[in-house]
């Protein structure tokens, strides 16, 4: 198969980020033309573009982001995902997790359709999750890290937008798919793709949920993690096999 014509589709922060080194020899790659990389981050896509910025060489035109809720292609929104998610009433969220102890994140990780909260400990957790589950409003919970709870609506999420965007893009999913992550909001992306990668410093919570007959644990950390799922996965050429060129 043409290498050129798999899409990776990444987390960024701790995923591709953490080793710049490789993070400059998996952008030039993707420069050449091996493969084509499109972001999927928790993170809205203001801050999503401020760190873009700082990566040598990237036009983030493709993106997903807010935790699966928007979407972009060549610098377009695609509306068509994300007015999927209209009439969905962010402010019942509040209402139900405020109370039991949840703290919003920052504003600048708060969307319409996601809603972004620390809470502290299991039980409060479950009690939060059970709680919006039982408001009657049609939500879904992301319980990540020691006190991340993202809140979205039923439909969207890295996984179920990973596969919207490889179908938008015209990707072949079971030939030309495959992700890269390391911590538990990322799991969606694992269960919905045929193919993926672990980096070397993922999270106890993704690498013992992600199922292994598809997921690749890489040694290396950080993007050198990627780029060794990649040789894994032969859409680059293996060190210690040439005959794997793509």
């Amino acid at each position: 198969m043409d290498s050129s014509a798999w899409l990776l589709v990444s987390d960024i922060d701790d995923t591709l980020t953490g080793d710049e080194r490789a993070l400059g020899e998996l952008l030039k790659l993707v420069e050449a033309g091996k493969f084509r990389l499109v972001f999927n981050s928790s993170r809205p896509r203001k801050s999503v573009r401020r760190t873009l910025a700082e990566f040598p060489g990237v036009a983030p035109g493709s993106m997903i982001t807010a935790m699966g809720t928007e979407m972009m292609v060549d610098g377009e929104i695609v509306m068509g995902w994300e007015e999927r998610f209209a009439g969905w009433e962010r402010a019942l969220v509040e209402d139900v997790v405020l109370p039991l102890g949840g703290v919003p994140h920052a504003a600048e990780y708060q969307t319409r359709y996601k809603a972004s909260f620390a809470v502290e400990g299991a039980e409060r957790q479950s009690a939060v999750r059970e709680a919006i589950l039982a408001s009657g409003q049609e939500a879904r919970v992301i319980i990540s890290g020691q006190s991340d709870v993202d809140v979205m609506p039923v439909g969207a999420g890295k996984g179920e937008a990973t596969l919207y965007l490889a179908e938008f893009l015209g990707v072949d999913v079971a030939q030309q798919l495959l992700v890269a992550g390391d911590s538990g909001n990322d799991l969606a992306m694992f269960e919905d793709c045929p193919r993926g990668i672990l980096v070397g410093n993922a999270r106890s919570e993704l690498r013992e949920a992600a199922r292994p007959e598809s997921s690749y644990q890489a040694s290396a950390h950080h993007a050198a993690g990627v780029l060794e799922g990649l040789r894994y996965w032969e859409v680059l050429q293996s060190e210690n096999n040439p005959s794997n060129e793509q």
